[in-house]
């Protein structure tokens, strides 16, 4: 004889629920971010035409959003100047590129250290807050001579250190606001020091992750701006001092135009990753 299960529809229907509550959730997370997306824009744009109109400066320097369109795709040389600022700014999404990596994954190790040892966060925190406070330009001639003009290693270390200090504050605060009651658990059972990070102070500080990651997209671009400038000698860093000294002022501010556009998209995919990966996982509430 059969037996029927009264709680079963109920049981089905939980998951349904769940699935149906987080895809509300990264709904509403991708619309906010759209909306944060356009409002920026919108704001950009209108700082930009204030500059052109409201401040005298001559039209012969100041270029605004129609004739950076025409420099970009109605006049004649359309074609070339696209093609010029394309490969400019490919040459500098590389460079950051590397600095990114390289200043989030040393900010991630170091602040999983100080997680790990106290006598290690008091050692190197304040070597990280008197280097934070030096200017990056002051101290980029000293690196660039340290590791070679033109190398890799100054694109790294430059870009590096425009985004290890805000992330590595932001990665720690979050590793230090792991749930007490979680890591007890953890202890309870015998598991390390490195087993509580790993399992409880990690997930639950992705949303912190998640904000150093967005707040060292547009460190990241300014450093390979920097690094072009004074070591590398190529990319939109560099060619931008060229087209002030050239008084190419059109290729300037597309120049201009185009690494702010590009620096907001990326913010914004950034951000959108980061609202479905916290919605899935629950944590959509919690976003630094």
């Amino acid at each position: 004889m059969s037996t029927t299960t009264p709680h079963a529809p109920a049981a089905a229907a939980q998951p349904s629920a769940t699935a149906a509550s987080t895809a509300r959730a990264i709904g509403r997370a991708l619309l906010r971010s759209t909306l944060v997306a356009l409002s920026t824009l919108v704001i950009v744009t209108l700082i930009w035409l204030a500059i052109v109109n409201l401040t005298g400066i001559s039209p012969y320097v100041a270029k605004g959003p129609v004739e950076v369109f025409q420099f970009l795709f109605t006049k004649d040389d359309a074609a070339e100047n696209q093609a010029a600022l394309l490969a400019n700014l490919g040459v500098t999404l590389q460079h950051a590129a590397v600095g990114f990596l390289a200043g989030v994954a040393v900010a991630i190790v170091v602040a999983i250290l100080f997680r790990l040892s106290r006598t290690v966060e008091s050692a190197l925190m304040p070597v990280a807050t008197l280097l934070r406070s030096v200017p990056l330009v002051a101290i980029a001639p000293v690196i660039i001579l340290a590791v070679g003009i033109g190398s890799q290693a100054s694109v790294a270390i430059i870009g590096g250190i425009v985004v290890l200090f805000p992330a590595l504050v932001t990665i720690a605060f979050g590793l230090k606001n792991a749930s007490p009651e979680m890591l007890d658990v953890v202890s309870v059972y015998g598991g390390s020091t490195w087993t509580a990070i790993r399992k409880v102070a990690l997930p639950g500080a992705l949303p912190s992750l998640f904000a150093a990651i967005r707040l060292s997209v547009p460190g990241a671009i300014t450093g390979a701006l920097l690094a072009e400038y004074l070591s590398t000698g190529d990319g939109i860093g560099r060619a931008a001092n060229i087209f002030a000294t050239q008084a190419k002022f059109p290729d300037l501010w597309a120049s201009v135009v185009v690494v702010t556009l590009v620096s907001l998209v990326l913010y914004q995919v950034v951000q959108i990753i980061e609202a479905i990966v916290l919605a899935r996982m629950g944590m959509g509430e919690r976003r630094s």
